[in-house]
């Protein structure tokens, strides 16, 4: 219709919010099931001379203790992996969590890079998100 927004499609939308610097949370569409566990949020902050920290939140299905979030990792924009993380048991209670991955060593010609999680049953494919590096 005239006069309306365009639709921007969710995880673009969460993309554009995340590189300005907003953390945002957006549940699932109801009625819909998430089979992966969606990257929802990303602080990142430089620790020293090429190297950042990351703290990274988390939304995540559960259904049973054989399938959880068990990781997350960053990765450049041409997906070379710069840093992972490995999460040893479930987070059922606590939905979305935010766990952080230090002294991740970033060449200095990137300046942004993508965050995405993994299940133990599906593996990578929910919603990533991209951030800008701060100073680059």
């Amino acid at each position: 219709m005239k006069g309306d927004a365009p639709c921007i499609p969710r995880r673009r939308a969460l993309l554009a919010l995340a590189t300005a610097g907003f953390l945002v949370y957006l549940p699932p569409a109801v009625g819909s099931e998430q089979r992966f566990p969606d990257v929802v949020a990303v602080k990142v902050r430089s620790s020293g001379p090429d190297v950042f920290d990351f703290d990274v939140t988390i939304s995540s299905p559960y259904d049973t203790p054989r399938r959880y979030a068990d990781g997350f990792r960053v990765k450049t924009l041409g997906n070379q992996v710069l840093g992972e993380r490995k999460l040893l048991h479930d987070h059922q209670d606590e939905q979305p969590f935010t766990r952080d991955l230090y002294s991740v060593r970033i060449p200095l010609a990137v300046k942004s890079v993508s965050v995405e999680a993994r299940d133990q049953k599906h593996g990578y494919g929910g919603m990533v998100v991209e951030v800008a590096l701060p100073g680059r």
